[in-house]
C-alpha cells in the first residue's frame, strides 16, 4: 500500500547490463519485479510520478550519473507495445531466476548530470548467492536490525 503523501522513495534496483535501457535522449525504461510485497516503490510513483536515478560505477572508474524525471508504471504490454523498446531488452529482463517483470517504468527524462567521482569508494565484485522471488524471512535478511526482539 503506498504512503497516503507520496513522500521519495530510495530503494535499490539492479540488474545486469542492459537492466535499464535508454530508449532515446529523453527515454529510459527498467523493469520492476516483485520484491518485497509491499511494492511502495510503484504505489508512490502512481501518486506522485517525480524519480531520481543515481547511477554508480563502483568497479572502475567510480564516476556517477543522475537522471531526473517523470515516471509512468507500465504493464509488459504497454512496454511491448513501444516501437523503440527491443525484443531483446524483453528478453534479458526474463532472465532474473526466471521471474518475469512484473511491470515496468518509463522515465521521461528532465536532467541527467555526472556525479563526481571523488568521494566514491571502489568495491570489490564478489558472489553472493541470491534467493529470487522467495518469502522465507531469514534469506530475504530477517530482523537485521532486531525491531522485532525490542
Amino acid at each position: 500500500c503506498p504512503r497516503r503523501s507520496a513522500q521519495c522513495d530510495s530503494s535499490f534496483r539492479a540488474g545486469p547490463p542492459g537492466f535499464v535501457c535508454v530508449l532515446d535522449s529523453q527515454r529510459l525504461i527498467f523493469p520492476e519485479y516483485r520484491g518485497n510485497g509491499v511494492m511502495a516503490s510503484i504505489g508512490n510513483l502512481l501518486i506522485n510520478p517525480r524519480i531520481g536515478l543515481l547511477f554508480l560505477d563502483l568497479l572502475q572508474s567510480t564516476v556517477g550519473l543522475h537522471v531526473n524525471g517523470r515516471a509512468r508504471v507500465l504493464n509488459n504490454q504497454e512496454i511491448a507495445d513501444i516501437p523503440d523498446v527491443l525484443p531483446d531488452v524483453l528478453e534479458a529482463s526474463q532472465v532474473k531466476g526466471g521471474r518475469h517483470p512484473e511491470c515496468w517504468v518509463l522515465v521521461d527524462i528532465d536532467e541527467a548530470y555526472i556525479h563526481c567521482s571523488k568521494h566514491v569508494p571502489l568495491m570489490k565484485k564478489v558472489d553472493k548467492q541470491v534467493h529470487w522471488g522467495t518469502d522465507d524471512e531469514q534469506k530475504k535478511g530477517g530482523d537485521f536490525f532486531r525491531l522485532q526482539s525490542s
